[in-house]
């Protein structure tokens, strides 16, 4: 396992950190099948885990608590706030009221008194950032949290909320947690270099694409990942967006066979190569998954390997821009653009 600096905290992160989305319903892991996958992955080396209040509202997190009791202080844990949490219209955001709120509820569940890493799961347009970050300060000094990130932020949203930290004297994010696969390149452009101007550290969700670069998509056979059953248009093949993800993997597929990795180990080494990126979080929902996952913990891609991936998906290009997470409201909401 390789480790690197969390941005400028000091903190030193594997570049392999697991996500705990598949805990519980949303991938069907049992909580003993999740705690195998914990002490696996912390034997191998990683030192980071990732959760989210969202994740079956709160379900991830409870297993989360339970995988990790006794070992609290041998691991980087990291948790999120924001999403919809039951139909209650301020159980949602990042106003004070909320997070305050979604914090203890994220304490209670993991059985632990603070958090390392507390994150902004999605921009809130009806907050505004000096409401948030001042929130989040108080929980830092409050002893809480330990740092606080964004996750899937505009570009400009990300600026913005640095020069807000800056002119008011309040704690800043620290960390971004964008989307990032060779399928989706479309924050090399934007998000990434603004990472690297203010010194964030980066944790890349989605390094296999919904599982597009797991080599469990491919053509002439059927697909039966779980990702494909909830939501079955992002594999459709008469969408034109998936026929040219389809071709794409085929030959990166061809790319990983002539340098001897798997289609996993390149897609985690991609990530992983460009020097804004901290670590990509993998997201296994069994022990097998968490192996072949791991299997790419010392993978460093040659220049020419990297050359050959430039070639099938230009840098900067998302395969399917209709799955970016980090659309300015206005362009999804057409009131909002409409006096």
């Amino acid at each position: 396992m390789q480790y690197r600096t969390l941005g400028r905290t000091g903190v030193q992160v594997s570049t392999l950190a697991l996500g705990a989305m598949n805990f519980g319903a949303i991938g069907r892991t049992t909580q003993d099948e999740a705690t195998v996958i914990v002490d696996a992955a912390l034997e191998a080396g990683v030192n980071l885990i990732d959760t989210a209040d969202f994740y079956g509202e709160g379900e991830s997190e409870e297993m989360v608590g339970k995988a990790i009791a006794g070992r609290r202080d041998d691991l980087v844990l990291a948790t999120k706030a924001t999403m919809p949490i039951g139909e209650e219209r301020n159980h949602r955001g990042s106003s004070r009221r909320w997070l305050y709120k979604a914090l203890d509820d994220s304490l209670r569940r993991l059985g632990v008194d603070h958090v390392d890493l507390f994150q902004i799961h999605r921009w809130d347009p009806t907050t505004t950032d000096e409401e948030t970050l001042s929130a989040l300060t108080d929980l830092q000094r409050a002893g809480k949290i330990r740092y606080f990130g964004s996750s899937t932020f505009p570009a400009y949203r990300i600026v913005q909320a640095q020069w807000t930290a800056r002119e008011l004297r309040l704690g800043r994010y620290v960390t971004e947690q964008p989307s990032y696969s060779i399928l989706q390149r479309g924050i090399e452009s934007h998000v990434l270099p603004v990472t690297q101007e203010y010194g964030l550290g980066v944790l890349v969700w989605s390094p296999l694409a919904s599982g597009w670069l797991s080599g469990a998509v491919r053509k002439g056979q059927e697909v039966t990942t779980s990702r494909s059953k909830v939501l079955p248009e992002r594999f459709d093949l008469s969408i034109p967006s998936n026929q040219a993800r389809s071709e794409a993997v085929e030959r990166l597929a061809e790319v990983a066979d002539q340098a001897g990795l798997t289609l996993i180990q390149l897609a985690l080494g991609f990530v992983n190569a460009h020097p804004a990126v901290t670590a990509a979080l993998i997201g296994p929902r069994t022990l097998e998954h968490l192996h072949s996952q791991l299997a790419a913990a010392d993978t460093v891609l040659s220049a020419d390997v990297l050359d050959a991936i430039d070639e099938i998906v230009a840098p900067g290009t998302d395969l399917a821009p209709q799955e970016k997470f980090d659309t300015p409201p206005a362009l999804l909401d057409a009131s909002l653009r409409r006096r």
